[in-house]
């Protein structure tokens, strides 16, 4: 356990202790209510609740002063096993201690993670677990790699490793040797840039820096390189530093810069230009992946929307950057997903697919195959990890194909997805990037523990595992806000909860990610702005649409679009949409709306999830579909609601934003968890008033008060309040509503576009690709540990998920 958290560990202990022995009598009562319950495990929201039943008023404001009450806030799990409890205390974002309290002794002791894991195992084995139980530890092999302390830098990386290797690598100026040998070795394709064989060392790169420039600031600075590139191939310099004087001698001043003073502000901005990335593929193997008709599928969703939208924008921004770099390079995008032979009304049966509004980027599909032969039909996430190994053998053989070369960038997307590209990017050699969007342990509550009861429906063991090597393998992760990491100050991270957990039986993770690690960077995606713009830009407004608009809302006709009516078209409209699943808690919008008698005199709802027109394969789709017909019925909702199925038009989709915020309504997004919220982006980029949960990604997004709204999706009482607040102060007052919507509109603009996603991604590649070359981020122990890990555990763990049937294919997969 690193040396930070060991002494915060001794002081909490310790602290402990002595409250323990000043108010015996009052702590004695939590904890032997805890112990009275039995053996057991109790949440945070738990550990609040006993709290404030067990004491009076007086007491709670007098514990509150002390250790313990810091202990209890900060606990993210308590284990019960009479006369323990033990607690998991999580004093800030990525620094966990553990301790344990003998209720009969009234002693307090340290807990390591191992014992402490070891000690929740009992909850399961009853103690009956061996002693030599699989420890997987990733801590020694990066215990010298530096790293930040302070949880405020977690998300940055890029920053801190820059500065960190800046000023150890370039303690002098001689010492940028690194550099001169990476710009020596620079190549594509076989094709020089940046530096040839004549410059052979710093002294000589200086004074061919400094010629060079002599000679440009003589020329005017629209010059084109191909005026003077004679000159510079004399000088030793190669194509790659500008398509013009002006562009080519800026690239100089940042080397000479370098050269004189190394900093790291500079080296970023030096790398960032470096031309490092032509040819990307990324990989999202599962599901339906195509540009129409798809979405609202099983497995199918907002991560469509932004690859799609990802690799516009990375398109845009690999041709700028190769012309302003003075290349004739054409650059390449793969978009590799899975073949579907049997998915007819898609295009998901078709190998290459050109993706619209690009010119180089390619969507290209490859089908899962076994000895047997291939699969022709969907199945779900869950039961894709027999097939993937060879889906990787045949990826790269087709993308080899494909590009004619080996691509510079391999960026995973999903569990599936960042497995394949550990495989691939361990095979070719490559820069390789991780975006998780979601990991499914997170979504669903101790699962990790209680592993065994989920396997044969979910098969968390394999992708667990698959997540704990994918992300240590990555050379870099994207994540979309600091929360998807290390959470906040009283929620656990995504990547968090993968530092230290058990799957009693199979193994015990002791160190499985550090979220200090400098690969974790904060790159926040957009809204297509082409597709979604304000309400108030009148002359893009699609008004073409808005019969058709009109008619899904408004009309009196149920049918397998939608069902209830509206019977007052004047109130303003609370919109939703997401996939009618669990976790997106659309049942929970409908049902606190329900309750509220204000907030249905106010306004309509509308919510739009599901397909009223088929019966769904997704077991928690039937479930939540029956749940809303029951409350539409026993709340006699039927005029005050509109339930729509899943609508696949995205740019009518940005309209129906739009003519909901002409009713001055809002756009609520009441998800138990959101690991971003891209439509949260999209609303507040149409400048509609946003509501939306403050369990991950959408609490950051959000400026609770400011730019839109924080709510509680377990709260439904105070959400609703909230939403009656909101509407009865705009009805009052017009410009409260104006002052939200422009402020969401406004924190869109400095935070969330595609242009600054596709600008960051491409300095990151350029970044990280460096330091790899010149230091050892190849973390070579670290993928040898990763190779046997996958060898031993992984591959049998994927073994046993049972192959499917095209005839009887499992329908047993929870949409995300």
């Amino acid at each position: 356990m690193p040396q930070r958290q060991l002494t915060r560990l001794h002081s909490f202990r310790e602290r402990l202790g002595d409250t323990l022995s000043a108010h015996p009598n009052e702590l004695l009562a939590l904890f032997s209510r805890f112990v009275h319950q039995g053996k057991g495990m109790l949440q945070p929201h738990q550990l609040l609740s006993e709290f404030d039943a067990v004491f009076p008023e007086g007491d709670k404001q007098r514990l509150k002063d002390g250790v313990f009450w810091e202990v209890v806030r900060a606990a993210q799990e308590a284990i019960v096993l009479p006369p323990w409890v033990a607690l998991a205390v999580r004093p800030r974002p990525g620094v966990w201690e553990y301790i344990r309290v003998n209720v009969n002794e009234l002693a307090v002791e340290e807990l390591s993670v191992a014992e402490y894991l070891q000690f929740k195992e009992e909850l399961i084995d009853g103690g009956c677990h061996s002693n030599f139980t699989l420890e997987l530890d990733l801590e020694p092999f990066n215990a010298s790699f530096p790293r930040p302390s302070l949880s405020k830098s977690i998300g940055n990386g890029v920053q801190f490793l820059n500065r960190h290797l800046s000023s150890k690598l370039f303690n002098d100026k001689e010492s940028m040797e690194p550099l001169l040998n990476f710009l020596r070795q620079h190549n594509y394709n076989g094709m020089t840039m940046m530096l040839n064989d004549r410059i052979r060392s710093l002294s000589a790169l200086r004074a061919a820096l400094r010629k060079a420039a002599e000679h440009l600031l003589a020329i005017p600075a629209d010059t084109p390189y191909s005026e003077f590139d004679h000159r510079f191939q004399e000088l030793g310099l190669e194509k790659g530093w500008g398509d013009c004087a002006g562009r080519v001698v800026e690239m100089i001043y940042l080397l000479l810069d370098l050269l004189e003073a190394p900093d790291p502000c500079t080296l970023e901005s030096f790398l960032g230009r470096i031309p490092m990335v032509f040819n990307v593929v990324i990989l999202s193997p599962h599901g339906y992946f195509a540009q129409a008709n798809v979405l609202g599928y099983p497995d199918t969703g907002g991560q469509i929307v932004y690859i799609l939208d990802q690799v516009r924008a990375l398109e845009n921004e690999m041709l700028l950057r190769i012309k302003q770099q003075g290349l004739n390079i054409t650059p390449r995008i793969l978009i590799v997903t899975r073949l579907l032979p049997d998915a007819t009304g898609t295009t998901c049966s078709q190998r290459l697919e050109k993706v619209l509004e690009t010119e180089h980027t390619h969507i290209l599909r490859v089908p899962f195959r076994t000895e047997k032969g291939i699969l022709r039909k969907w199945i779900s996430r869950f039961e894709v990890w027999p097939y993937l190994e060879t889906f990787a053998e045949d990826v790269a053989n087709e993308i080899a194909g494909e590009l004619q070369a080996k691509p510079d960038l391999i960026i995973g997307n999903y569990s599936d997805g960042n497995l394949v590209a550990s495989l691939l990017a361990h095979k070719l050699g490559v820069t390789q990037c991780t975006i998780a969007h979601a990991l499914e342990k997170t979504k669903y509550p101790s699962s990790d523990i209680y592993w065994k009861k989920f396997e044969e429906q979910y098969h968390f063991s394999c992708q667990f595992t698959a997540d704990l090597i994918a992300m240590n393998h990555a050379d870099f992760i994207i994540t979309s806000t600091y929360q998807e990491i290390a959470g906040s100050k009283d929620t656990v991270g995504q990547y968090e909860s993968h530092t230290a957990f058990t799957m009693p039986g199979l193994y015990r993770v002791v160190h499985g990610i550090d979220v200090f690690d400098p690969k974790f960077n904060i790159v926040s995606p957009g809204a297509d702005m082409s597709v979604y713009f304000p309400y108030s830009e009148k002359s893009k407004r699609l008004t073409a649409l808005h019969s058709e608009i009109e008619e899904l809302l408004f009309s009196n006709v149920e049918n397998e679009e939608h069902i209830c009516v509206l019977e007052d078209r004047k109130k303003p409209i609370i919109f939703s949409m997401a996939r009618l699943d669990r976790v997106k808690n659309m049942t929970g919008l409908v049902e606190l709306y329900a309750k509220s008698p204000r907030l249905r005199e106010l306004v309509n709802l509308v919510v739009v999830c599901g397909d009223h027109g088929k019966e769904s394969k997704d077991l928690e789709e039937q479930a939540e579909f029956k749940k809303m017909h029951s409350l539409i019925k026993d709340y006699n909702l039927n005029g005050q609601i509109r339930w729509i199925s899943a609508q696949m038009n995205r740019v009518r989709n940005a309209e129906l934003y739009r003519y909901i915020a002409d009713t001055k309504g809002a756009f609520v997004q009441p998800a138990f968890y959101e690991a971003f919220g891209l439509t949260v982006v999209e609303a507040m980029t149409c400048g509609l008033p946003t509501f939306a949960t403050l369990h991950g990604g959408p609490g950051e997004i959000i400026v609770d008060g400011v730019s839109g709204f924080h709510i509680d999706p377990y709260n439904g009482e105070k959400v609703a309040d909230i939403l009656v607040q909101f509407f009865d102060k705009s009805k009052a007052d017009p410009q409260h509503w104006e002052k939200i919507s422009q402020a969401g509109l406004q924190r869109i603009y400095d935070k969330y576009t595609w242009k600054l996603y596709s600008e960051r991604l491409m300095t990151l590649s350029g970044v990280y690709g460096f330091w790899k070359y010149v230091s050892n981020l190849e973390r070579r122990e670290t993928r040898r540990y990763l190779e046997m890990f996958y060898a031993l555990k992984y591959r049998n763990l994927a073994k046993s998920v049972p192959l499917a049937v095209d005839e009887e294919l499992p329908v047993n997969g929870a949409a995300k």
